[in-house]
């Protein structure tokens, strides 16, 4: 259940990192709440994943998966460039990602 609750987490944190630059700098009042109850729910989900698991472990997967993410949907959605080492960075992400979840005791 950590690790489902962990992911979701993971892609609150997506959608946060999406949700900054339509506040224009904090400028306009519904996107900066929005703003700020998507950070303050993805740090919730993280902190209840972390009761079980590791916290090195959990604040590296939270991470990756909002990294993946925002880089994905930059990609995706706002047209961000594609490059042979963003796409490597990718990968390696995800590779550990991957490693962090197979070897964890749990």
């Amino acid at each position: 259940m950590a690790w489902l609750v962990l992911g979701l987490a993971g892609l609150v944190e997506i959608a946060f990192s999406q949700s900054i630059r339509p506040t224009e700098n904090f400028t306009r009042p519904l996107p900066t709440l929005a703003c700020f109850a998507l950070g303050a729910l993805s740090i919730y989900l993280l902190s209840y994943a972390m009761r079980t698991l590791p916290v090195g472990t959990s604040y590296a997967v939270f991470t990756g998966i909002g990294a993946v993410g925002a880089i994905t949907v930059g990609i995706l959605v706002q047209k961000d460039p594609v490059t042979v080492g963003r796409a490597a960075a990718l990968g390696l992400i995800i590779g550990g990602l991957v490693l962090a979840r197979v070897t964890n005791p749990e």
